[in-house]
């Protein structure tokens, strides 16, 4: 989300404090809120495809200070029990969130009426998370100030193919008021 990390996106600094401010408003109205990171080993094979990011354990896989919420735990990708807390980071070596063994059931746990979607990059990890939440049936919103692409054409495309699948276009003003 920084322009100086290894898989920047252009512009993506500039919705931290948009997903701040979601952040913050879930955890005042006692929200679960779930977020995710990349956790790679060092040879991860997803940097054949990709440049080297988010080595678990690195200072490139933080992620910005005031997105987090006090209250946090990670869930690795790997079975484990379920904590719950404020914020919920999901670990992941894949760029589908769903791929976190613990994800579903997670899921079922917070028994959720919709899905707030937001962060990077709207064509790849925000398109993935949105259609996995699509499955469950429930509404999924994509707060469209509060994400970035890599390549806006791309992102473009990745929105109007969630929209026809029924993914509401919302802000972080309608959101958190």
């Amino acid at each position: 989300m920084l322009p100086a990390g290894a898989l920047y996106a252009r512009g993506a600094e500039g919705i931290v404090a948009a997903a701040a401010r979601l952040n913050r408003f879930a955890a005042a109205n006692g929200i679960a809120l779930i977020s995710t990171t990349d956790a790679h080993a060092e040879n991860d094979p997803e940097f054949r495809d990709w440049p080297a990011h988010c080595v678990a354990g690195t200072m490139g896989q933080l992620k910005p200070a005031e997105t987090l919420l006090e209250r946090r735990v990670a869930l690795p990708s790997t079975p484990a029990p379920i904590e719950l807390a404020q914020q919920i980071v999901i670990e992941k070596q894949h760029l589908d969130c769903f791929t976190n063994a613990n994800l579903p059931a997670l899921l079922e746990r917070l028994s959720a009426d919709r899905y707030v979607v937001y962060g990077v990059v709207t064509e790849v990890c925000v398109r993935m998370a949105a259609e996995g939440l699509l499955k469950t049936g429930k509404p999924v919103e994509i707060v469209t100030d509060a994400i970035c692409s890599l390549d806006e054409r791309n992102g473009s495309s990745a929105l109007a193919a969630l929209a026809a699948r029924g993914a509401l276009m919302t802000t972080v003003d309608r959101v958190a008021g």
